[in-house]
């Protein structure tokens, strides 16, 4: 039976590998390493199956600079499911749970880049339609998402999304 749960010190290793097999690479799995270390405030959650991890997901503070303030919030990234198991509803369960908990956290707002045909089924919009771009150039304007938790919080708001420094080494 899949369940979903904080990951553990125990699951470390088994995410590491598992973000190796998703992405092809080590880079993800590297800053997933680096930000256990630089950021307490990272949610960490697994999906495990039959005692075994075949996904996970990651969301980091994020932060969005307006000229009119910097409003804080999480950005989701990454998430990865083992290849094996992938299209069976995992990486679903893994973004549903965490935007519950940080929708019950009050966070104003999740950033993410990522497919433009996965994300929207959870809310997401392009972000730039709120007039909010992201750090980085060269990403495709549809890869770049945002889902409004708190409307208030987010009136007026445009700028800049930023994400913690250790993802520059992906860009």
């Amino acid at each position: 039976m899949l369940t979903v749960r904080p990951e553990t010190i125990e699951d470390i290793p088994w995410v590491r590998i598992l973000n190796e097999c998703a992405f092809g690479q080590a880079v993800e799995a590297d800053i997933i390493d680096k930000l256990r270390q630089a950021c307490p405030e990272a949610l960490s959650f697994v999906a495990e199956d039959e005692g075994r991890v075949v996904g996970h997901i990651l969301l980091t503070p994020a932060a969005i600079e307006s000229d009119m303030k910097v409003v804080q919030g999480m950005a989701l990234a990454p998430m990865a499911v083992l290849p094996g198991r992938q299209r069976e509803g995992i990486g679903s369960r893994l973004v549903r749970h965490g935007l519950k908990v940080l929708q019950d956290r009050s966070c104003p707002f999740v950033i993410v880049l990522g497919h433009p045909e996965y994300y929207p089924r959870f809310g997401f919009e392009i972000a730039s339609k709120h007039g909010i771009t992201c750090q980085w150039e060269g990403v495709p304007d549809e890869a770049f998402m945002i889902l409004l938790f708190d409307e208030i919080a987010m009136e007026g708001i445009a700028g800049m999304a930023r994400y913690r420094d250790e993802f520059d080494e992906t860009v």
